[in-house]
């Protein structure tokens, strides 16, 4: 394995103290509001009455992310069991084709898939984002691995990246994308309280491969010219300065990528995320700079003077193109590459959230670098649920964990309460 590859990490000392607070999973107080949105007994609501949401599979066992490998092809992770099972038309199949141990406390778990055909091989690669654990669920890393699709098992695991899981259980992130250049983001959040330059702390130290988006190849190699220089570990940055998320995705037109972010009770984000960019954490939150002892403080825009860590003027901060002031949770974000819903939603944004079971819908202008939004949300700002119902596309989901678009073109949604649902014409 080329060595760096290995990108290994010296984890803190067994004398942090992890304090016996349970922090939930997908940043909100309590495991239980996971379970505050249940999905409504008749199903979700579309508020375009031409569509409805239809049953694909019920009775996963908290599932986090999916991705397509065929027609209704559907390979699903279990966060806590850490599985990847695969359904095909509708039943899944009698065994998972992968099982590994994992630290599954709070965010932690099974987190992230992707997969990449490879033609010329003739061979399909699976990359997955999981907290290992091989002894009594301890954490060994937050990695990411590359395996082989053969015979409804993957084989032949190769680690291409082994980041932080310490101290926890928090903000581990785990979405990974394939990138129009055929790389791989995949994304972590600060992993319970890191504090080092890539958290814009200009005394902390050097980075350590927490709180950001990293981009490798496909072997695990850092991608030459990366915004942020080539010492390493910042070659794996593409972005830095993230709290935590559960989203990114590119746009199909532009090729540019996109995230969310959580907040800390306040100041969720939705954000284009050019090269380079700093997302701020944890100096800004949403449109907020934050105070250690007053908490957050109203700043837009952001005074530039804030001691932001710029990496030598490589790194650039911008605003959040969408910002929740009340905490909700944003999780996946999908664009919807294909008109089967109608095309006034082709290549439009899809954002779920993990608090109230809602699913929000954006169009983007023009040149498509910000989003189109109206009264009471022109200044980017939800100041209340109120303000929300004008992007509210669905409700009644449960806590959405992934969205994803099928090969058929239509909008597959899935539930941590273990429902695969899809978005369709009332005809279909």
């Amino acid at each position: 394995m080329h060595k760096s590859t290995i990108f290994i990490f010296v984890l803190l000392a067994c004398s942090v103290v992890i304090l016996g607070v349970v922090i939930p999973f997908f940043n909100l107080n309590n495991l239980a509001n996971a379970a505050r949105a249940p999905p409504l007994p008749e199903g979700p609501i579309i508020k375009d009455s031409s569509l409805k949401a239809e049953v694909i599979f019920e009775g996963l066992t908290s599932p986090t992310s999916f991705a397509f490998v065929g027609p209704n092809d559907i390979l699903v992770l279990e966060k806590d069991k850490g599985t990847v099972q695969r359904i095909v038309n509708g039943k899944i199949l009698a065994e998972p084709l992968l099982e590994v141990n994992v630290a599954n406390d709070a965010n932690r778990g099974m987190l992230g898939i992707a997969v990449s055909k490879e033609k010329e091989k003739n061979a399909t690669n699976i990359f997955l984002y999981f907290t290992e654990a091989p002894l009594d669920k301890f954490p060994i890393g937050n990695r990411v691995y590359k395996y082989e699709l053969v015979n409804n098992k993957l084989v032949n695991p190769q680690v291409l990246l082994n980041l932080p899981a310490l101290p926890g259980p928090s903000h581990n992130g785990g979405a990974i994308r394939i990138g129009p250049d055929n790389n791989v983001y995949a994304i972590i959040g600060d992993v319970g309280g890191h504090r080092n330059q890539a958290q814009n702390q200009e005394s902390g130290g050097e980075p350590d491969g927490t709180s950001g988006i990293l981009m490798i190849t496909k072997d695990g190699i850092p991608v030459a010219n990366s915004p942020l220089g080539e010492r390493v570990p910042l070659n794996l940055y593409y972005s830095y300065g993230l709290r935590n998320s559960f989203g990114i995705d590119f746009d199909p037109l532009t090729g540019k990528l996109w995230d969310t972010e959580n907040g800390d009770d306040f100041g969720d984000e939705i954000n284009l995320v050019e090269p380079g960019f700093n997302s701020g954490w944890n100096k800004v939150q949403g449109t907020w700079t934050l105070d250690e002892e007053e908490g957050m403080t109203e700043a837009a825009p952001l005074n530039p003077e804030n001691g932001l860590v710029d990496f030598g003027g490589k790194g650039k901060y911008s605003s959040p193109e969408f910002t929740w002031r009340e905490s909700l949770g944003p999780s996946a974000i999908k664009f919807l590459n294909s008109d089967r819903l109608g095309k006034q939603y082709e290549n439009d944004i899809f954002v779920g959230d993990i608090a109230n079971g809602n699913l929000y819908h954006f169009d983007l202008n023009k040149d498509r670098t910000a989003l189109v939004l109206e009264e009471p949300l022109a200044d980017k700002l939800a100041d209340s649920d109120d303000e929300n119902e004008g992007i509210i596309f669905g409700k009644g989901f449960g806590a959405i964990t992934d969205i994803e678009v099928g090969l058929d073109g239509y909008l597959y949604i899935v539930g941590i309460q273990g429902t695969v649902y899809r978005i369709v014409p009332n005809q279909v």
